[in-house]
């Protein structure tokens, strides 16, 4: 809000109103017959009294300015707010001069860029829908992965760093220096809407996902710690929206799980949630052991979060049934069968939630199910007072043809186990001795016969 309050009346008239065909139009007859002053307010004047004492110079300087990054935007909204279209003198109206001066913002530096942006941040949202702020955008897009304007960085990027792991202490911004990221620190002060515009303009301009996803994860990252908790949640799910956007391929594991660490203090909604189980679930099988370890929600006694574990899981699977292989959803089962080992000693974790892990995968997943079985035997060891019906769902996740025969012997002997299963193990390890004892027969006969197939043909030839 500007209040302009003036008490000559010649100033307006034959100053401010002369160049403003807006303040001709709220003044006309206002002065006539009257020695009072006149107070004019603005509700919405862009760039608030600064901006409108910029105006004031250039009146008062009979319609010439100093055009800079640093106050073009400023006066090009005010010019068109106060309809300052008329020539005067000769010299070409305000919103014309700044209409020419942005015409070259092709030839800025980079500093003059990231000046002009921070001066298009105070002017938002009025200028969100400009098409000089988009065309701004994009030349500063441009501008960024144009070869070697890495060589006119501002002083502030000089320190331009960020390290990517999975420590997001503030000081992992001291060890890390690229070519393609020096850029960062110099906009790392944009707000989230304007972080939007940019993404969204680097998308349009074929920029590498990679280094978008680079950025995203370094701007969360470097605003974590500077900001409310609110805000926090603002800037988490903005990021998470725009990288949501980003082909998959191109997003950093790593800065995925550690995006997702810095959620866990947080509450976020449950869309976002979505989103990020998404982009990690569909990737699972890159975790390491300690990635899945995520503690439970507060209040919950059990150690680790397997709710999670079973839904990122779930998406694994239903990305991985078209386009992954054999051989990486055993891998991935091999990692699933570490997770559940780990957590089988829980005494808080209840045998249905373990049994839905042991059974969250297909058995055309493991060659093996003794990792399964040994999981199982130590969960009925902290579990002793489990029911047989309760035992029993949970061995439902056990092929017992899938056990060596050394876990088949141990379950057939096992006071663990209900009665009825070690009944079926013993079954099942006479018939594993059977097809033991058959196949060796079997290939005996082979080697006697091809043995004697070798011997004829010596005769023939003799």
């Amino acid at each position: 809000m500007v209040h302009i309050k003036v008490y000559n009346s010649l100033l307006l008239q034959k100053i401010l109103a002369f160049f403003s065909g807006k303040l001709r139009k709220l003044l006309l007859g206002k002065f006539k017959g009257t020695g009072r002053g006149v107070k004019v307010i603005f509700h919405d004047f862009p760039g608030g009294a600064e901006c409108f004492e910029l105006i004031a110079r250039f009146c008062y300087n009979n319609g010439i300015i100093v055009l800079t990054p640093s106050n073009i935007f400023l006066l090009h909204y005010a010019a068109n707010f106060l309809e300052m279209k008329g020539d005067i003198h000769g010299i070409p109206n305000l919103i014309l001069q700044a209409k020419i001066y942005l015409e070259g913002v092709h030839y800025w530096t980079w500093p003059e860029l990231v000046v002009g942006l921070k001066q298009c941040q105070d002017l938002l949202p009025v200028l969100s829908s400009s098409r000089i702020f988009q065309e701004f955008l994009d030349s500063l897009v441009e501008k960024l992965f144009m070869h070697g304007v890495a060589s006119q960085r501002t002083s502030s990027s000089d320190s331009s760093s960020f390290q990517f792991s999975g420590d997001i202490s503030s000081e992992g911004a001291k060890n890390y220096n690229s070519q393609t990221t020096w850029w960062f620190q110099d906009l790392g002060f944009i707000s989230i809407v304007l972080l939007e515009n940019m993404v969204h303009t680097m998308i349009l301009q074929n920029v590498e996902h990679a280094t978008v996803c680079s950025f995203l994860l370094y701007y969360q990252k470097s605003r974590f710690f500077s900001v409310s908790t609110a805000e926090r949640c603002k800037v988490t799910e903005t990021v998470v929206n725009l990288l949501s956007l980003l082909d998959e391929g191109s997003i950093s594991y790593r800065g995925l799980l550690d995006a997702f660490g810095m959620t866990l203090s947080l509450k976020m909604s449950r869309c976002c949630m979505v989103k990020l189980e998404s982009l990690i679930g569909s990737r699972l099988d890159q975790a390491k052991l300690d990635d899945l370890l995520v503690p439970s929600p507060p209040g919950k006694k059990y150690a680790y979060d397997s709710n999670l574990i079973l839904r990122l899981v779930k998406i694994f699977l239903l990305e991985s049934s078209n386009k992954y292989s054999n051989h990486r959803l055993k891998k991935f089962a091999g990692l699933i069968d570490l997770y559940i080992a780990e957590v089988a000693p829980d005494p808080y974790l209840r045998p249905s939630k373990f049994a839905a892990l042991a059974m969250s995968l297909p058995d055309v997943a493991r060659d093996s199910h003794d990792r399964i079985y040994r999981a199982i035997d130590m969960h009925f060891e902290v579990h002793r007072g489990l029911c047989e019906d309760e035992k029993i769902s949970v061995c439902c996740a056990l092929n017992y043809n899938k056990l060596s025969p050394e876990n088949v012997k141990h379950l057939a002997r096992n006071p663990n186990f209900p009665t009825g299963l070690v009944v079926t193990a013993s079954v099942c390890l006479k018939s594993k001795l059977l097809k033991t004892l058959l196949m060796e027969g079997h290939h005996h006969k082979i080697s006697c016969d091809n043995l004697k197939n070798i011997r004829a043909k010596n005769e023939r030839r003799k």
